[in-house]
């Protein structure tokens, strides 16, 4: 089995609602207004165009899975997702978890079994208090 890690920080912002119900994001961005539902963290070290590009090489083999471990305080989520041969992970600022397979520039896993709405309140409630967010990606393929 290949296995590569990636490990970026973020940030919470006043505005972090969410509410999404099929997507959620982080962003390389230092401002979020209310309307951003799909926004978990701003401010991130790293946006698509960022990622190691042997991790971007295993995230896009057929059949590639994503596990995504954030972390805030003392709350954790742990996303699981899948890779796609047509991932570009370009995108200069944006990671967006999808539940669909729909793919583009910020898209870095589809097939998400949890989106923005899944994250914890009291989660939720420490990112509107700017609290900082720890993601560990961890990309996989193979047995």
């Amino acid at each position: 089995m290949v296995r590569v890690e990636e490990h970026l920080v973020a940030y919470g912002h006043p505005h972090v609602t969410a509410t999404h119900r099929t997507t959620f994001e982080i962003t390389r961005e230092e401002e979020l207004t209310p309307a951003g539902s799909c926004i978990i963290a701003i401010g991130s070290d790293k946006g698509a165009a960022d990622l190691n590009s042997r991790f971007c090489t295993v995230l896009r083999l057929p059949g590639a899975s994503l596990i995504t471990t954030l972390t805030c305080g003392k709350y954790s989520i742990t996303v699981r997702s899948k890779g796609d041969p047509s991932l570009e992970l370009s995108h200069p600022t944006d990671l967006v978890w999808r539940r669909s397979v729909f793919t583009c520039n910020r898209t870095i896993g589809v097939c998400a079994d949890h989106t923005a709405q899944d994250f914890s309140r009291e989660m939720v409630s420490l990112l509107r208090e700017g609290a900082q967010l720890e993601v560990l990606l961890v990309a996989t393929c193979g047995d």
